[in-house]
C-alpha cells in the first residue's frame, strides 16, 4: 500500500532556496555566486557563510568562467546571472568551456555547474532584460536546459541539475517565480529529461513548458467543455528531451500543438514538430500547429508585452481548426453523436 507524501505549500522562490539549503547541506562542494545571491538569499548566507554564498559583480563572463574553473576543480557550483539576455556575454565560458571540455577530455573531468537566470513576459522589464533564449542553449552540445512549470518540479529539477555532472541551464520563467505550489517533503528528485503528462486526452496534445503550461491546461478545460478531450504534455526538460512521451501521445491522438512564449524561429517548437514528423507522421490526422511569441524584442508596455505571449484562447481556436469544427458546434455534435448510440 503507497502511502501520500506529506506537503507544503511554497512559492516557486522559496521551492528554490530549500533546494539550495538542502543540496549545500547535503554535499560540502556545492557553493552559490552571482549576482545578488547573498542579498536575495540572507538565511543561505547565515547558514553557509559567505565563503559559501557570495555576491559578484555584474560581470557575466567572468561569472561563468569562473563557474566552468571551479567545477574542473572538483567544487559544484550554481551562480546565477539574473536575466537571461545577458547570457550572452557568459557564451564563451558557457557553450565553449564548459559545454565541451568534459568531451575534449575524454571524459576526465565532470563539469557539474548549474546556471540560473529569469527569462519572460510578465514583469514589463524591455527587451534587453526579457528574451526567451532557451533555444540558443539547447543546440549547444554538452549542456542540459530545464524548464519548469511548478514549485515542485522547481525545487527536483533544481536538486537534479545540481547532482548532475554536466552543465545544466535552469531557466526560471519571471511570472511563475511567486506562484505557489504544493511542494512535497523531503528528499524530492525530478529527472532531467522526464515529462510529466498534466491532463490526459484522446482528441490533441498539447506540448508545452514554464507559464505556457497553465495556458494549455486552461485551454484544456475550455476544450473539454465543447466535448474535446486534450492531453497536456509539460517537458520540464528541454534537453535532453523527453521525445517518447511525447510520441505516445501523438500516436493516441493524432493531433499535436505545440506552445511557447520564445520566438517561432529554430524554436524548441520547431523541433519538437520535426520529430514528430520524422517518427510519428502516419500517426497524424492534422498537420501540426505551433503558438509561440513574437519574432521581436519585448515590450516595457505591459499591454504590447502581454499581447505578444500566447494564451488559451488561441490555442482553443488551433485546436477546433485542426479539428476542422467551429468551437461552438464541438460539444453539440459529440451529445449528437452519443444520443445515436
Amino acid at each position: 500500500m503507497t502511502t501520500a507524501r506529506s506537503t507544503t505549500r511554497l512559492t516557486v522562490h522559496d521551492a528554490i532556496a530549500q533546494a539550495l539549503a538542502e543540496e549545500m547541506r547535503r554535499d560540502a562542494r556545492v557553493l552559490m555566486f552571482g549576482e545578488g545571491v547573498a542579498t536575495k538569499r540572507p538565511a543561505l548566507v547565515a547558514e553557509f557563510g559567505p565563503d559559501r554564498v557570495r555576491n559578484t559583480p555584474l560581470a557575466e563572463g567572468i561569472i561563468a568562467g569562473t563557474a566552468a574553473g571551479a567545477a574542473a576543480m572538483g567544487l559544484r557550483p550554481v551562480v546565477d546571472l539574473l536575466f537571461a539576455p545577458f547570457l550572452t556575454l557568459a557564451m564563451d565560458a558557457l557553450v565553449n568551456s564548459a559545454g565541451k571540455l568534459r568531451y575534449l577530455s575524454g571524459g576526465q573531468f565532470d563539469f557539474p555547474l548549474v546556471v540560473m537566470t529569469m527569462t519572460g513576459a510578465g514583469w514589463s522589464v524591455g527587451g534587453q532584460h526579457n528574451h526567451n533564449l532557451e533555444a540558443m542553449f539547447v543546440h549547444a552540445p554538452g549542456l542540459k536546459v530545464v524548464m519548469p512549470s511548478t514549485a515542485a518540479d522547481f525545487k527536483g529539477l533544481l536538486k537534479s541539475a545540481v547532482r548532475d555532472d554536466n552543465p545544466v541551464l535552469f531557466f526560471t520563467d519571471l511570472a511563475l517565480s511567486f506562484d505557489p505550489g504544493e511542494v512535497p517533503e523531503g528528499e524530492h528528485l525530478v529527472p532531467i529529461g522526464q515529462a510529466a503528462v498534466r491532463r490526459r486526452g484522446r482528441d490533441v496534445t498539447l506540448v508545452s513548458y514554464a507559464k505556457t503550461v497553465a495556458e494549455c491546461l486552461q485551454a484544456a478545460h475550455t476544450l473539454a467543455e465543447r466535448g474535446i478531450e486534450a492531453e497536456v504534455i509539460d517537458l520540464r526538460t528541454l534537453k535532453p528531451l523527453d521525445t517518447d512521451t511525447v510520441l505516445a501521445s501523438v500516436r493516441k491522438t493524432g493531433r499535436l500543438v505545440v506552445v511557447h512564449e520564445a520566438a517561432a524561429p529554430c524554436g524548441v517548437g520547431a523541433e519538437v514538430a520535426a520529430i514528430v514528423a520524422d517518427r510519428a507522421f502516419a500517426a497524424l490526422k492534422a498537420p501540426v500547429r505551433r503558438l509561440t511569441g513574437v519574432d521581436a524584442p519585448a515590450a516595457a508596455s505591459w499591454v504590447l508585452e502581454q499581447a505578444g505571449v500566447p494564451r488559451a484562447a488561441a490555442i482553443v481556436r488551433a485546436v477546433c481548426e485542426q479539428m476542422g469544427v467551429a468551437p461552438d458546434r464541438v460539444a453539440a455534435d459529440r451529445a449528437m453523436v452519443a444520443d445515436l448510440g
